[in-house]
Parts: C-alpha cells; sequence; structure tokens
C-alpha cells in the first residue's frame, strides 16, 4: 500500500518557483474534463465537439493572459517542452544560420537545449551578466551588429527561476527585431506573475507552464508570432494547427485556463505591490535577525515572488533538510536541480561571497502566501540557528 501524505496546517510552503498548489476551481475543472469532457477534441460527434469547445474556451484564457489571440497559443506538455520546441523550430526556420545566443543562467529547458545542440554542430555565444545576473545588452547589441546574419535566433529568460532577477526583454526585443533575428523568452517564472502584453513586448516565440501559477502539471504553452512557422517535435496527427501531434490533454488545458482566467483577475497594481511589500517586509526583518546574509541579487529588479538568500557558516544542503524537518518547504535553487544538492549555475555565474561557507536557500512565495507564514519561517530558521550553534559548542567540548 501507498502512504500518502499530505500537506498540514503546520507546513509551509516556500517553494513555489517549482510549483504552485493548484486552486480548487482548477482541480474541479480538471474532474468535470475526466467525468463529462472527456471526448476526443478531434471526434466529429457531440461529445468530441464539446470537449473541443471546452479547450477552445481555455485557449482564449490563456490567450488573454499574454496579450495574443487564441490562434497564436500552441499547448505542450509544459515549459520544457515548449521552449525546446521554440528553439529548434527557430532553428528549422532559419536553418541557414548556424549560431544561437542565450545568457549563462538559463533553466536547464534552455540551457542543456543549447549544450546539445553545440554538440551537433551548432555554435552558442552565451551573453555576460552583471554581478545581480543581469543580461548585458551591450553585449548583445555587439553581437547582432557583427553577427545579426549567422543567427538563428537568441533565448533569453525573462524572470530568474533562483533569483528573480528581472531581465531586460524589452531592450533585447527591440534589438532582436531592428536586426531581423528571431527572439524566444522563457516566461515560466514570469507569465501570471506580472502583466504581459506580446503586443506591447513583441517576442516571437514565448513558452510558460500552468502549474507555475496554480494550475495543474502535465501542459504548458508557447506563444508563437503570427506567421512563423513551427516544425513539430511530436508528429502523428493534425492537432494544434499540425504544430504538435496526439490528442489534447483535455484535463490539465482545462485546469490551465482556469488558471489563466483566475491569474488575470489577480493581476493589478494593488495586489502586485501588496506582494512586493511582503517580499520586502520579510527579507529586511531576516537581515534583522542575521545581519550578516547575503540577499543574492539585491542590487537589480526582482519579482515579488523570489528571495534568495545566502547564510554564512552553513551549508545549503543542511539547511534545507532542518527547515523541512521543521515544516518548512524551500529549496536551493531550481527544481531540476536541487533534489541532486547541485550546485548553482546561476550563484557561479553572479558570484559568492568569498569569505568562506555559504548557504544558499531559495524561499519563493505564491500569491497564497501571507505575512505570518513567514514570519514563522524566521521563528523557525532562529531555532535552526541556535541548534546548529549548540551541536558546535558540543562538537568543540567533547574534542
Amino acid at each position: 500500500m501507498i502512504t500518502i501524505r499530505h500537506m498540514n496546517d503546520l507546513t509551509i510552503y516556500l517553494d513555489n518557483n517549482a510549483t504552485t498548489q493548484p486552486l480548487a476551481e482548477v482541480t474541479e475543472a480538471v474532474h468535470c474534463a475526466m467525468n463529462t469532457f472527456w471526448g476526443n477534441p478531434s471526434s466529429i460527434h457531440r461529445i468530441g465537439q464539446e470537449a473541443r469547445q471546452q479547450v477552445d474556451l481555455a485557449r482564449e484564457e490563456i490567450a488573454k493572459l499574454v496579450g495574443a489571440k487564441p490562434a497564436s497559443i500552441l499547448f505542450t506538455s509544459g515549459g520544457t517542452e515548449a521552449a525546446n520546441l521554440a528553439i529548434q523550430s527557430a532553428c528549422s526556420v532559419r536553418s541557414d544560420r548556424k549560431c544561437l545566443v542565450t545568457s549563462q543562467i538559463e533553466h536547464a529547458a534552455v540551457g542543456e537545449l543549447m549544450d546539445r545542440l553545440q554538440e551537433d554542430g551548432m555554435e552558442v555565444i552565451r551573453i555576460r551578466n552583471d554581478r545581480d545576473g543581469v543580461f548585458c545588452m551591450d553585449h548583445l547589441k555587439e553581437i547582432l551588429e557583427s553577427r545579426a546574419a549567422e543567427i538563428a535566433v537568441v533565448s533569453l529568460m525573462w524572470c530568474n527561476n533562483e533569483t528573480g532577477v528581472i531581465e531586460p526583454i524589452e531592450k533585447a526585443s527591440e534589438l532582436c527585431l531592428k536586426h531581423d533575428v528571431l527572439l524566444h523568452s522563457d516566461g515560466t517564472q514570469w507569465v501570471a506573475k506580472m502583466p504581459v502584453d506580446v503586443g506591447a513586448v513583441p517576442v516571437d516565440l514565448l513558452s510558460f507552464a500552468g502549474h507555475k501559477f496554480h494550475g495543474p502539471k502535465g501542459v504548458g504553452a508557447l506563444y508563437v508570432r503570427p506567421g512563423l512557422s513551427i516544425t513539430p517535435l511530436v508528429t502523428g496527427g493534425p492537432q494544434e494547427r499540425g504544430r504538435r501531434g496526439g490528442t489534447e490533454n483535455v484535463p490539465s488545458i482545462l485546469g490551465f485556463g482556469v488558471a489563466a482566467r483566475k491569474s488575470s483577475l489577480w493581476l493589478n497594481a494593488e495586489n502586485i505591490s501588496k506582494m512586493e511589500s511582503l517580499r520586502d517586509e520579510f527579507e529586511t526583518k531576516i537581515i534583522s535577525e542575521f545581519p550578516k546574509v547575503h540577499i543574492n541579487s539585491s542590487g537589480a529588479k526582482r519579482a515579488w515572488t523570489t528571495s534568495s538568500i545566502s547564510f554564512p557558516g552553513v551549508k545549503g544542503e543542511l539547511l534545507l533538510l532542518m527547515l523541512s524537518e521543521r515544516g518548512i518547504c524551500a529549496s536551493s535553487g531550481s527544481a531540476c536541480s536541487s533534489g541532486a544538492f547541485k550546485n548553482s549555475k546561476v550563484l557561479e555565474a553572479i558570484g559568492m561571497p568569498d569569505d568562506g561557507l555559504w548557504g544558499a536557500i531559495r524561499f519563493s512565495i505564491a500569491r497564497t502566501t501571507t505575512a505570518s507564514e513567514l514570519d514563522k519561517t524566521i521563528d523557525v530558521l532562529l531555532d535552526i540557528f541556535e541548534t546548529i550553534k549548540l551541536l558546535e559548542s558540543s562538537s568543540v567540548a567533547s574534542s
């Protein structure tokens, strides 16, 4: 028998950049699809067409979320597939161009694909970033001015998943448009957290995932600029306008649509300001209690979602485990690597304090996070460091 453990009232979840808890309305939509709209959307009979109508309505909600037309939204299995589809399609569209431009601090969905494409013979240029992890637009400008005709695509994340740094995608878009170079942005940590309008910031391709904003896992989307061709990664049917074969994941798509609608309703200046204040107050209290901590990328504009904090004299792995034992769920970096406790490429790229051991913890909040939860987290941290101090004293005494 499998024992299933659920979050309880004592659990504080601060790993929302990894995934978010689905809204009750999302869960209801998924169940409804399983029980009522279970038909194949490609079928012409009534049951199939009922499912098709629901998929189309969900697509409309997701399109509204990013300021696009529904026909420009392509459903995928998640953000990783969407990013892969975007970059590999760009390589096919511009097949005469053998150079790719990205950064040193992309999520593995982009970074590891770039490594593989480099092994296959493509040239990959990674633009510089400053100490806070902000992309150097002067470097991008230099590259585009000298080599635009060789570049298949520029792929840059909109918001960093480990530090929350907001990248200058507006400027990157201007530069790429000027030099006729395709731009893909990984918007996984940006879409539904802050307003997005692909008309105002004309990226060619934008990838994102529903589970990052209280939707179900197993579904993502790729915005495709009208007129831009997509080369399918998955073939075997006419679905998604011939851009991705296979029967649509109707339950997850319907949940995705509900999550998008709820996010659109939430996205306003007042709510965003409240979350920014919540994050700022948390960091202020952390610094007050632990004056030696380092707030990673504190010199840059950051999304309200993320506090990446380095604590002196302790390993991040130990701190994470002690937090977990006390009911606090956090992370050391991206969810795709944190389970193995690998070194963070992002923190390596931006640089860490060089005066001894530092443990970096990413606390990522959602619009459901409360001030009392963050205050409790600080209390737990105080208890952890007191425990570490006692253990160290005991170890010294025994030796």
